[in-house]
């Protein structure tokens, strides 16, 4: 073997070996773009249909739990406000209940039509939440009852609850496209902000 021979040799060892076609070949394939781009469409549309789905239920039991605050928001205040000394605000508690009463009586009948719901027939979880929230207020009342302070606390406590229920109010108009439940929503909310800034205001000293 002369010297260029040998050389010749050691240039072709070490020169870069082609990567055959065959191993890019499946990545490079039509078909397996094809496939990809389906697969990507598919989880997108499943994302889709599960966030709509879920959309209404979620809609429906907003409705359903506001409906059980209000009724037990309602009961509670409308059994201590006789026992309230102000007249100005035991007229305001009463505005309140009538407001909760329209308000309850519109959502009800929306449930109904809806999604053909009846009373007691909500989820234990829901109905245990609006029970535990009904109780913590009846208490306090009692408490201040008892104490001599129930005209203050009962002003203090409506300024939360007006706050609750108006919040609620608002994700439930958010989340629903019904016009007549729209419209009553509408008109709630417009009377608890009248009714925030009586309660807000009020003083035993007037």
């Amino acid at each position: 073997m002369n010297e260029q021979e040998y050389l010749n040799q050691i240039s072709a060892s070490v020169r870069p070996t082609k990567v055959p076609k065959s191993r890019n070949g499946i990545l490079s394939s039509p078909f397996f773009k094809v496939g990809v781009i389906g697969l990507v469409m598919l989880v997108l549309i499943m994302i889709v249909g599960s966030v709509l789905g879920s959309g209404g239920t979620d809609a429906k039991t907003r409705a359903i739990a506001l409906a059980l605050h209000i009724d037990n928001t309602a009961k509670v205040i409308s059994d201590y406000q006789p026992n309230v000394k102000s007249s100005d605000l035991r007229s305001s508690v009463a505005t309140l209940y009538s407001v909760l009463n329209n308000t309850s009586r519109d959502l009800t009948g929306y449930l109904e039509e809806k999604y053909g719901y009846r009373s007691g027939s909500a989820s234990k979880a829901l109905v245990e939440q609006a029970d535990l929230e009904r109780d913590g207020l009846e208490a306090d009342l009692f408490e201040a009852k008892i104490t001599g302070t129930l005209d203050r606390i009962m002003a203090h406590k409506m300024v939360y609850e007006i706050t609750v229920i108006y919040t609620d109010e608002q994700s439930v108009y958010k989340a629903t496209s019904n016009s007549e439940l729209k419209s009553a929503l509408e008109s709630s909310m417009s009377s608890l902000e009248t009714l925030y800034d009586k309660f807000n205001s009020f003083s035993e000293a007037k």
